[in-house]
């Protein structure tokens, strides 16, 4: 059986979740929500579903939805839907603040109801390549550069963001926060516009993450530093470079040989080789992929891709760094 699935919310995110929703063969895309109806009928056109006068009509008739309505407006939309018992697939971050994120998760868990996150690089064809890598990143460094627009202004660049690498970095490293520094400055709007913060794990790990929405130049890219290896990737192009040390007597099993050899180099008893390797990049719709495992982990009962208990502490982290700005 498919999925009935809605969407609230036809803005330029919710039109892309609504063209992807009725292309997804998984779900039976049923209708949309919008408080400004030209648009949400404008929507229902293109796409051939109903454009709902209310969110109670929607949820009559679905059994989730995403949800992609402004980020302040996110806790009692959320709140209402599951509370009809409807699963939800939220755009980031989850709610406008961390306790309104801590009230959700333990209404759905009272009304057996999954929640997924819209935390959608996690999904990046990009990082989707290395998955199967060992990454253990003892040093992250992340740059995130937006051009100004000025439909993300109700909130500030550490939530429109930068909250995208503090998600990744909080699934790659093991680890509970131990301390975050900050800085940042407001320069078009009331809210920081850009941002810098460091952050120190209990294992020893530290990010350094930056991001701004007023440079010439977009930018997505982050680097890992661990042991005996560096991975560059960028999210934008996509795109991904590996470097790795292994001792020179090091046998490759069948597949893993790298790209290429650079050199070599002495680390203690053993000489090393440095390869370089260019891993393969899926041809992968991150929203598309961000659908298909919540439809999956609605359909399977199984373990949701970005729970509700991750974009919360994303959140948590990202006041953290508010805060000290």
């Amino acid at each position: 059986m498919k999925l009935k699935v809605g969407v609230i919310g036809t803005g330029k995110l919710g039109g892309i979740h609504a063209k992807l929703w009725s292309e997804n063969e998984n779900a039976d895309f049923i209708g949309v929500f919008d408080t400004d109806k030209e648009t949400a009928i404008t929507i229902s056109n293109k796409f051939n579903c109903v454009a709902y006068e209310s969110i109670d009509e929607l949820l009559n008739e679905v059994e989730a939805v995403t949800i992609a309505s402004p980020t302040i407006y996110h806790f009692e939309i959320a709140k209402q839907c599951v509370e009809a018992g409807k699963h939800c697939l939220i755009e980031k971050p989850i709610t406008h603040k961390y306790s309104e994120a801590e009230k959700l998760i333990k209404i759905a868990k009272n009304n057996n109801v999954a929640i997924q996150v819209g935390h959608v690089e996690r999904f990046n064809p990009a990082l989707a390549s290395i998955k199967d890598q060992h990454l253990s990143p003892v040093f992250i460094e992340a740059h995130r550069m937006a051009q100004f627009q000025p439909r993300a202004i109700d909130v500030s660049v550490i939530h429109d963001l930068m909250i995208h690498d503090i998600d990744i970095m909080l699934s790659l490293i093991p680890s509970k926060v131990k301390d975050v520094t900050a800085n940042g400055v407001a320069v078009l709007t009331d809210t920081p516009d850009i941002c810098n913060a460091r952050i120190t794990f209990d294992n020893g790990a530290v990010a350094n993450l930056t991001a701004s929405r007023i440079s010439a130049t977009p930018m997505r890219k982050m680097r890992l530093f661990q042991n005996n290896s560096y991975i560059s990737i960028d999210f934008g192009k996509p795109d991904v470079e590996v470097f790795t040390l292994f001792d020179e007597d090091h046998k490759f099993e069948n597949g893993t040989q790298p790209t290429a050899k650079l050199g070599s180099i002495e680390a203690g008893l053993h000489n090393k080789n440095i390869f370089y390797n260019k891993p393969v990049i899926p041809k992968l719709n991150a929203i598309a992929e961000e659908q298909n495992a919540f439809v999956k982990s609605i359909k399977n009962s199984s373990k949701i891709a970005v729970s509700a208990e991750d974009a919360a502490e994303a959140l948590r982290i990202a006041e953290v760094i508010s805060e000290q700005i």
